[in-house]
């Protein structure tokens, strides 16, 4: 899926050109600070992620896949190396070879070998696997891809610009009548996934440009899908004309981070040629014709790494619950409280809470701190009194003391995560 390219003007120079010393609220210097990522000279532009930064990706990763599931996707997976036949038959090579990472096969000089650099193109060759009916439509085959994308040295900052890249992506093949409906429920999507974070999302109808691939009279068809899927959702949205792909119009999601820059996340892309055309895609209709399916782009927030630096910068590192990579984490007062600690952590641990024992011999002040530095959204403290009533103290993250509690009443009390709706 061919992304827009970051408004040098707009953003450029506000993430690249990073300060020497990071602010505290930077992603990259919190991703230090709560040791979730790093970068290394060896990989310019591709994170290193440590276990906690892991824990927030796979969270991340099995949101999605719960909306997807709830939502009639079937997860694929496609190769990471195919052969540039494929970005030649797609258009890619002649156009974006440049930004992408290939090599001749060193046992087969007549073989040039692609990293890929987006998902589409593979997606066609599950399709095209067997003979479509138009009753097997809207098939929409969804992957959590790893891409490589070879971005200039110098446009490369933190988790907002990279060259290792993961995309929720989704490839929705349809008939022309069935674009409306399919693109409200994706809005609907992006509406409930951004609303569980407190984003609001940007909306822009990007239309024909001047140099466009089929008849005029087919783009309107798709501009107007389109646009009546927005309003169907009473969706506030401004028109960017001209600024569509040569082979489709979209619908770009836009987000405003914590800093003022916008940044474009996810998009429906119409594609009404590229993919259909070249890969010879076809569907046998209700009257036993073949006809060319369209193909919808989705993809609901982009980049998972890009989420990630504006998710920490938009909290300052303070994640919700259940994103938090350690939820609780037990402050013992002295030793002798040691062994109901621990009690109390597997107990935590069997209810799929993240946790840990904080059983070091240091002040309670100097625990409480660090568990306030790093963020921890509950700090459960244990002294002989909390043992002899098998209760926890609590302090949660923002309000302080909340008082004893028993640990069964602690799990009920706790956020669930964001609802997943069909």
């Amino acid at each position: 899926m061919k992304k827009k390219p970051i408004s040098k003007k707009k953003v450029t120079k506000k993430v690249i050109e990073a300060p020497k010393e990071l602010p505290p609220n930077d992603h990259r210097a919190l991703g230090q600070s709560l040791d979730l990522f790093s970068f290394h000279e060896i990989a310019p532009g591709a994170p290193f992620w440590h276990n906690k930064g892991m824990i927030i990706f796979r969270e991340l990763e099995r949101y999605a896949r719960k909306v997807n599931d709830a939502n009639g996707y079937q997860e694929i997976s496609t190769p990471i190396l195919v052969k540039k036949d494929v970005f030649e038959k797609s258009g890619h090579w002649d156009f974006y070879r440049d930004n992408m990472f290939w090599f001749t096969n060193p046992r087969d000089k007549k073989e040039t070998l692609v990293v890929k650099p987006m998902n589409c193109p593979e997606s066609t060759y599950i399709y095209n696997s067997t003979i479509r009916s138009y009753n097997d439509l809207p098939l929409r085959l969804a992957e959590i891809g790893r891409l490589n994308r070879n971005e200039l040295s110098g446009t490369l900052g933190g988790l907002f610009r990279v060259r290792q890249i993961t995309m929720d992506d989704a490839h929705i093949f349809v008939r022309p009548d069935q674009v409306e409906e399919e693109v409200a429920t994706i809005i609907q999507i992006i509406d409930r996934f951004y609303s569980s974070f407190g984003f609001k999302p940007r909306y822009v109808l990007a239309t024909r440009p001047k140099k466009a691939l089929g008849a005029k009279k087919v783009w309107d068809t798709a501009e107007h899908a389109l646009e009546q899927a927005l309003k169907k959702q009473n969706t506030a949205y401004t028109v960017d004309k001209g600024e569509g792909a040569f082979y489709g119009p979209k619908i770009e999601v836009h987000l405003e981070d914590s800093q003022g820059r916008d940044w474009q996340m996810g998009t429906a892309q119409l594609d009404l040629v590229m993919l259909p055309k070249q890969f010879d895609l076809s569907y046998i209709d209700e009257n036993g014709k073949k006809q060319m399916p369209w193909v919808i782009h989705r993809a609901v927030f982009g980049s998972f790494e890009r989420f990630i630096g504006i998710l920490l910068e938009h909290f300052s590192g303070a994640l919700p619950f259940w994103l938090a990579p350690v939820q609780a984490r037990i402050l013992t007062i002295n030793d002798k409280v040691l062994d109901y600690a621990k009690e109390v952590e597997q107990e935590l641990k069997k209810n799929g809470v993240r946790v840990e024992v904080d059983g070091r011999n240091e002040s309670l002040g100097k625990k409480i701190r660090e568990g306030e530095i790093q963020k921890i959204p509950y700090l459960l403290i244990i002294g002989e009194k909390e043992k002899s009533a098998h209760m926890v103290n609590v302090r949660e993250r923002g309000k302080g003391d909340i008082g004893a509690k028993r640990v069964q009443d602690f799990l009920l009390d706790l956020p669930l995560p964001p609802a997943v709706n069909h």
